[in-house]
């Protein structure tokens, strides 16, 4: 087993067990998430996923970070424009890596862990391709691209610089999300939160070095590099350690099981493309009056990524013993769990954010030694961190939706308050209060999904777990 990495939550049928029942050979081989301690349970894997979306905001506040050292507005701009190249890709590897989590989860609850090796092998070779693909299609499309993401004539060249070197490595970066969740499924949080540590390090290592040299090209570079130190790491996992993922080419998977893949894993990557669509609504909104502005916003939404990872963290950590909790039909212990963590999820958005709003000023100057972009920032930071309980909420009845299977209103939710919720609000705001209204958009945003993710958790989920 992983030993301190994770291992001590499998368990396998007692030896004793074995004895009296050798028909049952692959029942008694079969891990099992630990479910007699399901709060340490949980919290032995949601706390390293909690690191590893911490150590993914050092990934996007490194660039960022040594970029706003140059003291260039329009570099930073250029950059920020950039932000939902990475959210794509993010997407289409959160297809394969959520998807296949979601399965894998419940595959191992049922104990039909050949099928779920089978899944695995699938996702990550259909993620190398689909990245490829993605990234070549971006490279194609590259000026008029930025040109939609909000991309101004002053600011197109830092992102073009930017932006060509993340396409090229669109592979690396959409297959870092498989191992990256899968993993997780057999207890092993551990090593993947380390994957993502040896990455973020070696680009925080890299941005010093490169960026004064490259500019914006450097910054991507250290990125992509980053990732793909990652990459090996965890593919090293995958083969020394794990008893039921491979990357053995075994495509024999399910027309069900690749549908069931695609129809959860949609949900998550909607959630990346809607919150690519947002940014770059607001950024054409932000437009119209000025490119710091735009360099502004880029840098809250990087701050404001400390909170958001943290909800993310404790939200999807939990998907795994969700899905196995739902798999082996212990609907109580289900009921448990989720009130536990809806609770504590609620609980500890309010304290973060509240502390991101009262340090919202010296979290910037942290970023940006620019006095007025600073200035801009600061009440764009404090209405983002605003909504971060009701943020908490969705985030976690999404995961729940992912977790059961259940994929139409995963979807409605992944396209709520970074999706036609938020454009909606977006739209009104700015033709009632103007810029002011842009920076109250996701807070209105926030708040509206909450009431429509609980009402969709007690019409489609509460109703049918109270029955016996």
């Amino acid at each position: 087993m992983e030993g301190g990495n994770g291992g001590e939550l499998l368990k396998t049928a007692p030896e004793k067990e074995k004895k009296e029942k050798p028909d049952m050979e692959t029942e008694q081989k079969a891990a099992v998430l630990d479910t007699e301690q399901l709060i340490p349970t949980y919290f032995h894997l949601a706390l390293p996923v909690v690191v590893g979306s911490i150590i993914t905001i050092v990934y996007n506040l490194a660039d960022t970070y040594f970029i706003a050292r140059t003291n260039n507005a329009m570099l930073v701009a250029g950059v920020s424009v950039c932000s939902p190249l990475f959210m794509i890709l993010m997407a289409f590897g959160n297809i394969f890596g959520q998807g296949g989590s979601s399965l894998i989860s419940r595959l191992l609850g049922k104990k039909a862990e050949e099928e779920a090796g089978r899944v695995s092998s699938f996702c990550f070779y259909a993620a190398l391709a689909v990245g490829a693909a993605a990234g070549a299609l971006m490279f194609l499309l590259r000026d008029p691209l930025l040109n939609l993401l909000g991309a101004s004539p002053e600011t197109l060249p830092y992102a073009r610089e930017y932006g060509t070197v993340l396409m090229l490595g669109g592979p690396l970066i959409v297959v870092n999300f498989i191992h990256m969740n899968l993993l997780r499924c057999e207890g092993m949080s551990g090593l993947s939160m380390a994957g993502t540590l040896i990455g973020a390090a070696v680009n925080v290592i890299l941005d010093p070095l490169m960026i004064p040299e490259m500019g914006a090209a450097g910054a991507a570079a250290a990125t992509v590099i980053g990732y793909l130190c990652s990459d090996l790491f965890l593919l090293a996992i995958v083969l020394l350690k794990s008893r039921v993922l491979t990357v053995r080419p075994l495509f024999r998977v399910s027309g069900a099981g690749i549908r069931n893949i695609l129809a959860i894993g949609t949900t998550a990557a909607v959630t990346n493309l809607a919150s690519s669509v947002c940014i770059m609504m607001t950024n054409q909104q932000l437009l119209s009056f000025g490119n710091d502005k735009i360099a502004a916003m880029g840098i809250v939404l990087k701050v404001a990524m400390i909170v958001n990872m943290i909800m993310v963290g404790f939200a999807f950590g939990g998907i795994p013993l969700f899905g196995f909790l739902i798999g082996s039909g212990q609907k109580e212990k289900l009921r448990h769990l989720l009130r536990f963590c809806l609770s504590f999820i609620c609980l500890l958005a309010g304290i973060v954010s509240t502390a991101v709003i009262l340090a919202a000023g010296p979290l910037v100057s942290l970023i940006t030694p620019n006095a007025g972009l600073t200035a801009l920032a600061v009440p764009m930071l404090r209405w983002q961190a605003a909504g971060c309980v009701f943020a908490g909420m969705v985030m976690l009845l999404t995961c729940l939706f992912q977790a059961s299977g259940k994929a139409g209103p995963a979807m409605i939710l992944s396209l709520s308050r970074q999706g036609f919720v938020f454009i909606l609000v977006l739209l009104t705001a700015v033709r009632i209060a103007g810029y002011q209204g842009i920076l109250v958009s996701q807070f209105c945003a926030d708040f509206l999904s909450a009431a429509l993710a609980l009402i969709l958790y007690v019409f489609t989920v509460s109703r049918r777990e109270r029955e016996p």
